[in-house]
């Protein structure tokens, strides 16, 4: 008999990712609900959804997210709907007796000077990067919520940290979308133009990692087969490059021949964010996207839903 799981967020990149690929993983039947039909800010509507469909698994892939932009300009929405989401859907899967929940965090919620590349034991050792801190303590306490439950209540509630994603479904807004979107974008209407030249924030000498949407839907479904995965464990691929090796190797993907210019008044956020990714590694999973071939595939898709009107622009 099936298992009935609930990805909440089944519309945005990772829980999209996810239901694609559960016919392909089998023994799921995916419950969703949209947002209009269920506001998981909504405390009591979350208690009473999760007790009238009583899945037997959760993944919390719903969250309010953005880039530096987004997370600096608007923290007070950061921190209170990211609280919001995973209380209402821990305890509500509590409630529920939902007999396990994958909670999905992100890489910031480690220090901003971490050592590199990033253990999970250095969390909370030193503090977080400012520009985005509000949002890094909303899931570090969803984290910590799936901990806590899972040694007092015995529940089997654990939590997965990825690195930067991008892929499928990617949220292209020109202020509040990630990097690697917010790049397609730049430079594919810079070609579009004619542009002679595409100025990126910062000095383009941060260092990050970046893992494919797809990549972690099959990390996710993955510690899902486990039967003791970790509290929290990270998901990334162990390799970083920095910003403006990024930012060319988009151009080239796009077509965009013109010169890279840096604006080193913007902020550069932290210095490097790379995974160890040794924890997981050792339960059996490894990313299997190249960067290269990933980002010919979201470009890809990002032409497709241009074309095709449905864009998050």
């Amino acid at each position: 008999m099936n298992q009935k799981l609930f990805i909440a967020g089944h519309r945005g990149m990772v829980g999209s990712a996810m239901v694609r690929l559960a016919p392909e993983v089998g023994g799921y039947d995916v419950l969703t609900t949209t947002r209009s039909e269920l506001d998981l800010l909504d405390q009591r509507s979350t208690f009473d959804w999760l007790s009238t469909h009583r899945p037997d698994t959760v993944v919390i892939a719903a969250a309010k997210v953005g880039g530096i932009h987004a997370n600096s300009t608007y923290p007070a929405d950061f921190i209170y709907e990211n609280l919001a989401i995973a209380s209402n859907l821990v305890e509500g899967c509590r409630r529920a007796e939902v007999k396990r929940v994958l909670f999905l965090g992100s890489s910031c919620i480690y220090p901003k000077h971490a050592p590199q590349p990033m253990p999970e034991s250095c969390l909370l050792t030193s503090p977080l990067e400012p520009t985005n801190e509000a949002y890094a303590i909303a899931k570090i306490a969803g984290l910590k919520l799936c901990q806590h439950y899972r040694a007092q209540h015995g529940l089997l509630y654990h939590s997965a940290m990825p690195t930067n994603l991008y892929g499928p479904g990617d949220n292209y807004h020109p202020e509040n979308s990630h990097v690697i979107p917010a790049l397609i974008r730049r430079f594919h209407e810079a070609k579009e133009r004619g542009d002679a030249s595409v100025t990126i924030w910062g000095t383009g000498t941060p260092r990050r990692e970046f893992l494919h949407v797809d990549d972690l839907a099959a990390a996710c479904f993955h510690l899902l087969a486990l039967e003791s995965p970790p509290d929290w464990v990270n998901v990334g691929t162990g390799l970083d490059l920095s910003i403006h090796e990024l930012a060319s190797l988009i151009a080239e993907t796009v077509g965009f021949t013109g010169a890279i210019l840096t604006d080193p008044t913007k902020p550069d956020g932290t210095p490097r964010k790379l995974m160890d990714i040794a924890v997981i590694r050792k339960t059996g999973w490894s990313p299997s996207i190249d960067l290269k071939a990933g980002l010919a595939g979201a470009y890809s898709d990002f032409i497709g839903t241009l074309d095709g009107g449905t864009a998050r622009l």
